[in-house]
């Protein structure tokens, strides 16, 4: 992470996945990890600064097409920008769908 404060859940930053730019809002700051080893430093963290690794929950604002990097690598990977500066990278560990059909309603 490359972000001059500190990030806590409900930043929203805008993502970027292979061509989609999207706001997504951090919902929750799951675990925070070691850089080199990948085994979590702390459980929900209040927050997240420079230098640190993360897990976190993201939302997008809008609908996004994105598939977990263990499926489709290329939909897996992204970019987290903020202040036209690349504040973060990352890759998706899990999704949730919703279904078209239930926001139709």
């Amino acid at each position: 992470m490359n972000h001059p404060g500190k990030i806590s859940a409900g930043y929203c930053p805008v993502i970027d996945c292979h061509t989609a730019h999207v706001a997504c809002k951090f919902t929750k700051i799951e675990n925070k990890m070691d850089r080199k080893t990948g085994k979590v430093k702390e459980a929900s963290p209040k927050l997240i600064q420079n230098g640190d690794a993360a897990i976190v929950t993201l939302k997008p604002t809008k609908p996004m097409c994105v598939e977990s990097f263990a499926e489709y690598p290329p939909l897996g990977r992204f970019a987290i920008r903020d202040m036209r500066q690349t504040v973060a990278v990352g890759v998706i560990k899990s999704i949730t769908s919703v279904d078209s059909m239930t926001q139709q309603s």
